[in-house]
């Protein structure tokens, strides 16, 4: 007899085995997924439903820890996903049930719809940035001319990027918001360049005003990325969704002003509750609005109304935003936490930049908004080549 350990933080290790054993890969793919460790919590169960918990848990093999009124289940996935049937559980526990399948993540999207094509996300998305802003945090005043800018642009593209996206205006703490009609003469013309000097390749604005989103859009955009999450123009969604184009919601909380600050830097019952709750807030009203799910990516907005403490805690779990069920992009670059961990300066971050989408790609994530696009990739490469 021989026992051998299997890593199984990563499904590659019982899927290989599956295969050599003389499994089909697809069933092997499966298989390996559905063993996967899982948790989750539970809250406010009164005592039958508890007693009901403790009986059925175990007879499916699954490992609880209980208190008054809460539990938390771990074990396989599949084994969690067979609890998580209603219709088939005792009666007592079928409340129960619902919630421990909404708690669970679902297959992860395969593609992202936007103006522009369809994005396959079978491997890391980067994002690279470009700011035609003369204030923004890293690079403000550096590419406000045209030429500028289309030059920044081919370099990004030529180190690795899939995606570019143009910002004109600031987010950074205390900056005044841009009127319409300039940010639209900041990103208008660099979009409609962008696209006649790159046609293949798919580009985002990054605005919270409606207008200037129709703008770039009309220019040849595909995506829109609104760091209010759709909530300071409420224009937004249905212009998003009148284009037919990707929509990035991401978390933030206050204006344009003081959204980068820590103003409303207060979670209950904790940040990473209180950011899924909001999102998935976000992304009801996006789907009101008449985008359909495939069109929408979530952004955790990583340094936005987030202490230090706050920005790691978010990526260590980062895997409970997935049961939202859309993909998930992350904005770490070069941002204030990153600076707290390791001592360095705005423009030294950018290998703490790469080591923070690393950990994202890990738990999930799978679109990567940078500014050093060459860096990132290399890392995410490797990442992504590990994991098979």
């Amino acid at each position: 007899m021989i026992a051998r350990p299997l890593a199984t933080h990563s499904p590659r290790a019982v899927k290989e085995v599956l295969i050599a054993r003389g499994w089909d890969a697809v069933k092997a793919d499966a298989a390996a997924g559905a063993l996967r460790p899982a948790a989750v919590e539970l809250v406010g169960l009164d005592e039958v439903t508890l007693l009901a918990l403790m009986r059925h848990a175990g007879q499916l093999g699954l490992d609880l820890v209980t208190g008054d009124d809460w539990a938390i289940l771990s074990g396989a996935e599949a084994r969690l996903s067979a609890l998580a049937r209603p219709w088939v559980v005792p009666p007592e526990l079928a409340q129960l049930a619902a919630l421990v399948g909404g708690a669970l993540s679902p297959e992860p999207a395969a593609h992202w719809i936007t103006a522009r094509g369809t994005i396959p996300l079978d491997r890391p998305i980067i994002i690279g940035i470009l700011n035609v802003t003369p204030d923004s945090f890293s690079d403000g005043g550096r590419f406000l001319s045209p030429d500028e800018a289309l030059a920044q642009a081919d370099r990004l593209l030529t180190e690795g990027a899939d995606i570019l996206d143009v910002g004109g205006e600031s987010t950074r703490p205390g900056s005044e918001p841009v009127p319409e009609a300039e940010e639209v003469a900041r990103v208008g013309p660099v979009v409609a360049a962008l696209v006649r000097r790159h046609p293949g390749v798919t580009f985002s604005v990054d605005t919270v005003k409606a207008g200037v989103a129709r703008a770039a859009l009309e220019a040849g955009a595909g995506i829109v990325n609104d760091v209010s999450g759709g909530r300071l123009d409420a224009g937004m969604a249905p212009t998003v969704a009148k284009a037919g184009a990707g929509f990035v919601l991401m978390h933030s909380r206050g204006t344009v002003s003081t959204m980068a600050r820590l103003d409303h830097a207060e979670y209950v019952p904790d940040v990473v509750s209180a950011v899924r709750d909001e999102l998935g807030q976000r992304l009801g009203e996006a789907l009101v609005a008449g985008l359909t799910p495939d069109q929408i990516v979530l952004d955790p907005g990583f340094g936005f109304a987030k202490t230090a403490e706050h920005n790691l805690l978010l990526s260590d779990r980062l895997s409970a935003l997935l049961p939202l069920g859309r993909p998930l992009l992350v904005g770490p670059s070069r941002k204030r936490f990153l600076g707290s961990v390791t001592g360095r300066e705005v423009a030294e971050r950018d290998v703490a930049t790469a080591a923070a989408c690393v950990v994202a790609f890990e738990r999930g994530a799978r679109l990567f908004r940078v500014h050093n696009v060459a860096v990132t990739r290399d890392a995410l490469a490797v990442a992504h080549a590990v994991r098979g």
